[in-house]
């Protein structure tokens, strides 16, 4: 199944589908940065399912790299779905997902609800 393009609130979302094969290098960021660009997106959602498990190990660093490279391209990145597993297992993994919530670039929500709540302004 092909990414998908939609709006919510001001930005303009591209939705990775949950199935497809493993996103897992920086390359796969750069395939979905030039998806991105294609559709005019400011934001990339990738589904939790998509991600091997070795991107929630930090000491990877497989996790960093992927997601510096939409930073540098000047794109959001949410990760949407249960991450809570891989979150009870890494104190290290619990303050990065902590500190990126807290900014603009990367985000991780439980929900595309979630997302929808971050990127509609309040009234």
């Amino acid at each position: 199944m092909p990414q998908t393009s939609t709006r919510i609130g001001d930005s303009t979302i591209l939705l990775c589908p949950p199935e497809g094969s493993p996103l897992k290098t920086e390359q796969d960021a750069l395939d979905l940065i030039g998806d991105a660009f294609g559709s005019q997106a400011d934001t990339v959602v990738i589904p939790t399912e998509r991600l091997d498990d070795a991107f929630f190990d930090l000491s990877t660093r497989n996790a960093g790299g992927f997601l510096q490279k939409f930073v540098n391209y000047g794109l959001r990145v949410a990760i949407v779905g249960d991450i809570s597993t891989h979150l009870e297992e890494s104190n290290a993994l619990r303050a990065f997902v902590a500190e990126s919530n807290r900014g603009r670039d990367v985000w991780f929500v439980s929900t595309l609800d979630d997302l929808t709540a971050r990127l509609t302004p309040a009234d």
